[in-house]
C-alpha cells in the first residue's frame, strides 16, 4: 500500500519566550500532547523557511517548505492570490496584494480593518472599482483583496502589519508604480470617507476601512507541477487565497473545508474530517491553519496558546484515523512581542523516527538542543518523505 503524508502547518506558530508566560513560548506553555507524541516517537529539528535576502512571509516560507526555492520561483504576493481566486494575469499585469486598512492621524492603526467582512470589503470596493483606471480591484476575504495593474513593473512596498502603530509617510510605495498605486490609495481614501459600510460600522463601534494599501506585487509564477515534482497528488486545506494560490500554481488540489475562515474562529474539527476524507484519494495533504498568525499578530498571549492548543486537538482527532506520516510545524515565527513576522528558524517534527534529532517534547527550545542541525526549507519535503 502507497505511504500517504500529511503536514499540519500551524501558520506563525513559533515566537519568543514571553514574560507573561514566565520565560516560555507559546507553544511551551499551551497543551499539546499530540504534537509531543510526534516530537518523542518520530524526529525533530530546525528549519529555515526563509532563506537570505528574503522577506519573513507566508508566501516564502510556504513555498519553501514545499519545496519551491523562493530565491527561484517567487514573484510576489499578489499574483499568488490571484491564482488563487481565478484571475488570469496578463504577461504585463502586476498584482499586488491589497489590504482594507485603518489609518488615523498618519499611523496605521489596524492592518486589517478590524478584520471586517468579506461582504462589507466587497461593498467598497466595489465603490471604488468606479473611480480607478487602468487599475482593477477584486475582493477577496475579509481584508485580504487584489490590486492589478496592467502594463506595470513593479513597486518597492511595505507590509501592513508590519507597521502597526507607526506613521504610514516613510512606508508608501516606491519605484515605477509608486505613482498609480498613491493615487489608487488617494481615491481609496475619497470614497471610503462616509461610505455607508463605515457609517455602519463606526456605530457599531467597530474601526472603518480608511483606505486600501497594496502590497507584495509581481506576475505570475512558473512552478513545476507538484506531481510531476514528487510523483504523488497533492492537496491543499486552508481558508487563506495566498496558500490556495501556491496549490493552484503547483497544480494541487484546493479542499474547500465549510467554516474555515482564516481567523481564531476557524472549524479546526472541520478541518480535520476533510483532510481524513481527501487522503482517501490523494498521497500528500497539506492543512493550513491561520490562527496562531493572527493571534501574534495582534499581540494576544491567551489567543494563540489557545490557538495552538485547539490546532494540538485536530492533530488528535487526525491521529486517531490516519496511519501514514504526519509531519507538524510553523511556516515562520509571529513573536507576540513584535507582532510580526520574524525570519528565525522554526522546529519542526515528523512521525516514524529514521534517526536523527528526538525531543521530549515540541518546541522551539527542544528542537534547538543538542545542537540540532539546520535544514533548509527547500529541502523538507524531501526529508519528510524519506521519512516515511
Amino acid at each position: 500500500m502507497k505511504k500517504k503524508y500529511l503536514v499540519v502547518l500551524g501558520d506563525g506558530m513559533a515566537d519568543e519566550p514571553v514574560p507573561e508566560l514566565f520565560g516560555r513560548t507559546p507553544l511551551e506553555a499551551a497543551r499539546t500532547p499530540n504534537m509531543d507524541r510526534i516530537a518523542r516517537e518520530g524526529s525533530c529539528g530546525l528549519l529555515r523557511t526563509v532563506p537570505e535576502g528574503c522577506e519573513a512571509g507566508s508566501d516564502i516560507a510556504n513555498l519553501s517548505i514545499l519545496g519551491y526555492d523562493p530565491i527561484r520561483y517567487y514573484t510576489g504576493r499578489g499574483p499568488l492570490e490571484a491564482a488563487s481566486i481565478g484571475i488570469s494575469l496578463g504577461n504585463t499585469d502586476m498584482a499586488y496584494r491589497c489590504n482594507l486598512v485603518t489609518i488615523r492621524d498618519g499611523i496605521m492603526e489596524d492592518f486589517s480593518a478590524g478584520h471586517i467582512t468579506s461582504a462589507e470589503g466587497a461593498l467598497l470596493l466595489s465603490s471604488l472599482e468606479r473611480e480607478l483606471s487602468p487599475a482593477r480591484v477584486y475582493a477577496g476575504v475579509s481584508y485580504r483583496n487584489l490590486l492589478v495593474l496592467p502594463d506595470a513593473g513593479g513597486a518597492t512596498t511595505v507590509p501592513p502589519h508590519d507597521i502597526v502603530g507607526q506613521e504610514v509617510a516613510p512606508h508608501l510605495p516606491s519605484g515605477r508604480d509608486a505613482s498609480l498605486l498613491l493615487e489608487c490609495m488617494h481615491a481609496s481614501e475619497k470614497v471610503f470617507a462616509g461610505h455607508p459600510v463605515n457609517k455602519d460600522r463606526v456605530s457599531r463601534g467597530l474601526p472603518p476601512a480608511t483606505q486600501i494599501w497594496p502590497w507584495s506585487g509581481g506576475r505570475v509564477p512558473a512552478l513545476p507541477p507538484f506531481r510531476e515534482k514528487y510523483g504523488m497528488r497533492g492537496g491543499i486545506i486552508s481558508a487563506v487565497d495566498l496558500l490556495k494560490g501556491i496549490g493552484r500554481c503547483a497544480g494541487m488540489e484546493i479542499i474547500e473545508v465549510p467554516g474555515a475562515t482564516g481567523y481564531l474562529d476557524t472549524d479546526y474539527q472541520a478541518k480535520a474530517r476533510y483532510a481524513l476524507m481527501a487522503l482517501e484519494r490523494l498521497d500528500f495533504v497539506y492543512v493550513h491553519v491561520e490562527a496562531p498568525d493572527e493571534a501574534g499578530h495582534l499581540g494576544s498571549v491567551e489567543e494563540k496558546v489557545a490557538a495552538i492548543e485547539r490546532l494540538d486537538e485536530m492533530i488528535g482527532t487526525i491521529m486517531q484515523e490516519f496511519r501514514g506520516v504526519i509531519a507538524v510545524l510553523p511556516d515562520h515565527p509571529t513573536p507576540i512581542r513584535t507582532r510580526t513576522h520574524s525570519r528565525d528558524p522554526v522546529p519542526f517534527a515528523v512521525s516514524g523516527k529514521r534517526g536523527g534529532h528526538c525531543c521530549r517534547s515540541f518546541s522551539e527550545r527542544e528542537a534547538r538542543r543538542e545542537n540540532s542541525a539546520l535544514m533548509e526549507g527547500p529541502d523538507f519535503l524531501s526529508h519528510l518523505l524519506k521519512e516515511g
